[in-house]
């Protein structure tokens, strides 16, 4: 049966390369005033997010998920055209964009009910949770059966990592994302926490003095996630994810391509893409989060 693949705004992908990739997205929302709240990308440019984030650093934004009638509008006329769905959302730890999602499934089979809709917790978010996407797109560009498809996506989600650091810890702490990194001297002046997302949570990986520093100790993370795990990285996606500074994105490209060499590992730049972190995230972030994201290849994808 023919599919289609959706997720949220949290995927953070380019939108050409969802166009390319057949990949629909349903935006999430993002106001600087608690009240107006705007698409991402569509009302609410990315540049110009970051923007408003760096000229006014004691204004925090704040997002707000996909409505029930945002993900309905989105499943009907791909269902009316005789089309399963995959749909794939942010971590439920960190949005209600998932239940939004199962809620509208629910009311599309009221009236479709052999339509079929898979909704998936990617458990991860941001420039991963893109990795993750593209490779459902993959398999459906491939041919591999629905089925199939669903049950490779459950399979390869626990092998995604994010590992980044971001400016300060403010952000984290007034969005309520402080969670587990509580106990990072936060209350410490320019500390740059270092942070590791597995399974939908975030941990502390440690601190830094510097943004020098802690760019390291994340290259650190990565080199040691992939001798922990004896990673053939030509069975693996990865890609670098920044905030307002594309090129402070593409220097630490650089960085992370010599120390992969260095310690044994062939990447290319073209193996590792540099994606901006959206809206979604960067609320929560704040204008200079930076680091990977890395995940398991499907078993389909050198077939």
């Amino acid at each position: 049966m023919e599919y289609r693949i959706i997720t949220d705004g949290s995927c953070d992908l380019p939108s050409d390369l969802t166009k390319e990739k057949n990949i629909i997205v349903v935006p999430f929302y993002v106001s600087f005033d608690g009240e107006n709240y705007q698409k991402e990308i569509a009302e609410m440019p990315i540049r110009k997010f970051y923007e408003e984030m760096v000229e006014n650093p004691k204004v925090y934004p704040k997002s707000s998920m996909p409505s029930v009638q945002d993900y309905v509008d989105v499943f009907l006329p791909v269902v009316k055209e005789n089309k399963a769905i995959i749909c794939i959302c942010i971590t439920t730890k960190f949005s209600g964009s998932m239940q939004s999602a199962l809620n509208a499934r629910n009311m599309v089979l009221e009236n479709y009910p052999n339509a079929q809709i898979t909704v998936i917790d990617a458990t991860v978010n941001t420039v991963l949770q893109g990795l993750y996407v593209l490779e459902a797109a993959e398999m459906q560009q491939k041919g591999v059966s629905y089925e199939k498809a669903v049950k490779e996506l459950e399979k390869i989600k626990s092998t995604g990592r994010i590992f980044f650091t971001v400016g300060g810890i403010e952000y984290l702490k007034h969005g309520g994302r402080i969670g587990k990194l509580a106990g990072l001297a936060g209350s410490v002046l320019g500390i740059r926490p270092i942070i590791t997302l597995e399974k939908g949570e975030i941990f502390p990986s440690g601190i830094a003095r510097t943004r020098k520093k802690s760019l390291e100790r994340v290259i650190n993370l990565l080199l040691q996630y992939l001798r922990e795990y004896q990673v053939d990285c030509s069975m693996y996606s990865l890609a670098v994810g920044y905030g307002y500074d594309r090129e402070e994105g593409l220097k630490f490209r650089e960085r992370a391509l010599e120390a992969l060499y260095a310690n044994g590992y062939s990447v290319t730049e073209e193996q590792l893409p540099v994606y901006q972190i959206g809206a979604t995230i960067g609320v929560h972030t704040g204008p200079h989060p930076l680091g990977f994201g890395i995940i398991q290849r499907n078993r389909y994808h050198n077939k």
